[in-house]
């Protein structure tokens, strides 16, 4: 639990990124899932072998409308790949992509996939109702840069999306075109430090437990966590733990200022 927002505790200091310190926290493959599923504005799926483009979710939790199932027991031989269960049952797929809100290369984050089976008929919400679709899960998949990992249906139960998960995209362009000078102060963080091949710095992404930036190299590029002092329980924290980095990163400058 983070401390009193107000009164950050003194040795809170954020450890420069890369320098030697434990890993920087971060969510976990089910908290990633249950964020990216909050902050969705449109999804694809495919429904008994149709396939739908959904763009008006409007960042509404896809899973306040769809109810995931735990897949009753097979019946008969378990390793036949096939469950006498889901006979005449629809499979349903639904098709996530986090996509940077910041102009980055490579904007794709991560793919969320959703496998189950339809228990009621799919309903879009296209009519304007609230009628909720009820799934029997098969599993969700999570694919980002650093491979494909499996989530099982009492991971997301317990899993909260992050706090920040509805507001990152506004507070990530908001940083880099109203504050972008800060963007740069924020390197200072990164030890050690990026070599003059960096072109551009981008922020790309913002969670309870630190911002993320992504180093645009002539070839390739890098990401680097810079870490808030304590993780935030609720967004109104933010400010006051990016405060937090920015302080960090000027003490550096100056102490890097001072003569020899």
């Amino acid at each position: 639990m983070s401390g009193d927002p107000a009164h950050p505790a003194a040795s809170d200091t954020p450890a420069p990124a890369g320098s030697g310190a434990a890993s920087p926290a971060r969510p976990s493959d089910a908290e990633r899932v249950r964020s990216i599923l909050a902050a969705a504005h449109s999804m694809t799926v495919i429904a008994d072998g149709v396939r739908t483009e959904v763009c008006h979710l409007d960042g509404a939790d896809v899973l306040g409308r769809l109810h995931l199932h735990p897949a009753a027991p097979a019946a008969g031989n378990p390793l036949d790949g096939r469950s006498p269960l889901h006979d005449g049952r629809p499979a349903i797929r639904l098709e996530f992509t986090d996509i940077a809100s910041t102009p980055v290369r490579d904007r794709v984050r991560a793919r969320v996939t959703i496998l189950g089976h339809l228990l009621t008929p799919y309903a879009d919400g296209s009519d304007g109702s609230d009628t909720s679709t009820c799934v029997e899960f098969g599993r969700a998949v999570l694919e980002t840069d650093e491979g494909r990992s499996y989530i099982g249906l009492q991971e997301l139960d317990e899993a909260c999306p992050d706090p920040l998960a509805a507001y990152e995209s506004g507070m990530l362009t908001h940083l880099l075109d109203e504050h972008n000078e800060l963007v740069t102060l924020l390197l200072r963080l990164v030890q050690p430090q990026p070599a003059n091949k960096v072109l551009r710095a981008l922020p790309l992404a913002m969670d309870r437990y630190g911002i993320t930036l992504r180093l645009e190299e002539r070839v390739g590029h890098r990401d680097v966590r810079l870490s808030f002092p304590s993780p935030l329980d609720d967004v109104e924290q933010s400010g006051v733990q990016i405060q937090a980095l920015l302080a960090a990163a000027r003490r550096l400058s100056h102490r890097n200022s001072l003569p020899a």
